[in-house]
């Protein structure tokens, strides 16, 4: 199995950010096997899904409404409403994983591989890149 960590900086926003391109590269050339994409913090996610149409603006949005930050989170340390982002990979998982054939993802039309990150308090993150040869 090949592995890389990519060093993500998502800023002080909470934020869908399309890993796709990097993904892809990661896999070019590398034949028919698994990517894993895994993001071992407590308070982000993966999530494949549409970006650039809304979706991942809608996303945010309703995990606000799911999440609320001003919901009385037993959670406390950090920013008000932090506990909202120690919730957050039990409805979005830290990984998911591609078929990759050939070298290239294969993702739907309109699929993206993404980093979903609610976490205000902790700006730089880490995703670990894995491909298991088929």
């Amino acid at each position: 199995m090949d592995s890389v960590v990519l060093d993500v900086h998502t800023g002080a926003r909470e934020v869908v950010m399309d890993l796709t391109g990097r993904c892809e590269q990661f896999v070019s050339g590398r034949g028919d096997g698994l990517l894993h994409v895994f993001v071992p913090h407590a308070t982000a996610g993966v999530a494949i899904l549409e970006t650039g149409a809304g979706s991942d603006s809608d996303l945010l949005a309703v995990l606000e409404d799911l999440l609320p930050r001003d919901f009385d989170w037993q959670h406390r340390h950090g920013s008000p409403g932090h506990g909202r982002d120690h919730v957050l990979p039990a409805l979005i998982p830290p990984y998911a994983t591609v078929p990759v054939l050939a070298g290239r993802l294969t993702l739907g039309t309109w699929q993206s591989i993404c980093l979903v990150d609610t976490n205000r308090d902790n700006p730089d993150r880490h995703v670990r890149l894995s491909f298991l040869a088929g």
